[in-house]
Parts: structure tokens; sequence; C-alpha cells
């Protein structure tokens, strides 16, 4: 049996979003997912949290909430996803360490995400998703339930037609670019059309809940002899925090003089 998450150092959050609860009436359900609820969460996890707004407030929950949570936290940064990222809902990122990358302390970073109470996002299949941690739903809006069977099969198989269909020439896509000397479009290609498929096809095979999942939950959801095997074709991986650190610092530089 999996034992429960140790939420505490993100103590003053919950008591936060639970605060909101009670001075927003339309804040109506909040829920913890991600690996504190699926398995998994250690000292580098984030926080999910999951809110349902009243119907037709999202837009205006989702404002007051980023702005309630700047003027209660330090955060050193604040990433909201573009209002296209859902029609009915709007999602941020915000970090309170100075430098979560860094990984030398236990990291404090939160994954807020506002929807309307429908059923795609109060309805949630713990094959999937986990088991919600519920903050508070008073009008018992958050349902556990599978999603239509049909559907997953009918996506798995989707998958694995395509794969069928494109092996030749994903072959060809992945082998062509590294033939031609094109080291990064060889690397992208290869990931989708070479590794990515492998990974889709065990999935549809040990998880099929989860058969659209990609490289997440990797380890969890495989066979332990298949996860091990599929570490050691990643390209790159020995050197892969050096290579972060250049990339992130290049990033730096050119988002100084970056427009806009």
């Amino acid at each position: 049996m999996t034992s429960a998450a140790d939420l505490s150092r993100y103590d003053d959050m919950l008591a936060w979003i639970d605060a909101r609860h009670g001075a927003d009436p339309d804040v109506r359900a909040c829920w913890v997912g991600g690996s504190a609820a699926t398995g998994g969460y250690d000292d580098h996890s984030d926080l999910d949290l999951n809110v349902l707004a009243a119907p037709g407030t999202f837009a205006r929950v989702f404002a007051d909430l980023v702005a309630s949570l700047q003027e209660s936290f330090g955060l050193t940064s604040l990433w909201l996803l573009p209002e296209s990222t859902y029609s009915d809902g709007r999602q941020l990122f915000a970090t309170l360490d100075e430098d979560p990358g860094g990984l030398a302390t236990p990291t404090r970073l939160v994954d807020l995400v506002v929807f309307e109470p429908t059923d795609e996002h109060r309805c949630i299949d713990v094959r999937r998703h986990g088991t919600p941690l519920v903050r508070f739903d008073p009008d018992g809006l958050v349902v556990v339930r599978h999603d239509d069977e049909e559907g997953l099969h009918r996506g798995a198989a989707e998958t694995i037609d395509q794969i069928r269909q494109r092996r030749l020439v994903a072959e060809w896509l992945v082998n062509r670019a590294t033939a031609r000397g094109h080291l990064p479009e060889a690397v992208s290609l290869y990931l989708r059309f070479a590794l990515l498929p492998v990974i889709q096809l065990l999935r549809a095979r040990d998880c099929p809940a989860r058969h659209d999942y990609l490289f997440r939950y990797l380890h969890t959801d495989l066979r332990q002899e298949d996860a091990a095997r599929i570490d050691t074709l990643l390209p790159g991986v020995e050197r892969l925090r050096e290579l972060s650190a250049e990339c992130f610092a290049w990033q730096d530089e050119l988002l100084a003089t970056a427009a806009g």
C-alpha cells in the first residue's frame, strides 16, 4: 500500500487555497492531484492544485487567484499559460524558490489550474490520475469514475495503427536526418518516431488506461525490465545535467536582448 504523500512543505499554500474558498463563493472545489495522488511524490515534486469554479466564472476566479497568489507569497517566477491552452480553463506555474532548477533544497513549485465544472474536468479516473486529495467540495462536484472504456480503447487502437502505417517512413526520416548531419533534427525525430512509439506500444499492452501518457510515469507504468531498457535507448543522458545548464545559460543571454 502506498503511503500518503507528505505535503507539509506546502502547508502555507494549502491554507491559502482553503482560505480562498471561504473568501470567494465561486471557488467551488479543489483537490490535489499529480504525483501526490498517483504515487512517486518526493522532495522535488510540485503541488498540483485543481480548482473548479462556478459556471461562467473561471476567468475571473483565475485572475483573482493570480492576484492573491502574488500578494500572499514571494514568488520568484510566474508562468501563465496562454488563454488559448484551454477553452474552459486557465493554468499557471508559480515558483517559490530562488533556484528551483538547482534542486539544492526541497522544491516549492505550484501548478494551479482552474476549470469550468464540466464532466470532463470534475470526473476523475483513478487509473489515470490517482485518487484525488480533496481539499473542499461542499457541492459534491468531484466524482471518481472510470473514463469511457470504448474511447480509451479507440485511442490506443488508433495510435497503434498510426505506428504500423508509418513504420518505414519513420525510420527513413530518422536515418535521413542522421545521414545528412542534421543532428538536432535527427535527435528530435528519433525521440518522436523511434523511441516514443516503443513506449506507446508498451503502454497499450501494459497500462491501456494511460496509453496516451507518453514519457510520463514511465518507471511506474511499465515493467521494470522494459523501463530499464528504455533508459539505455536515451541519447546523451550521460551529460544531460551539464548540457541543461549550458542551454539555460544561453537562454538567459538571448532573453536579455529579446524583444517582447
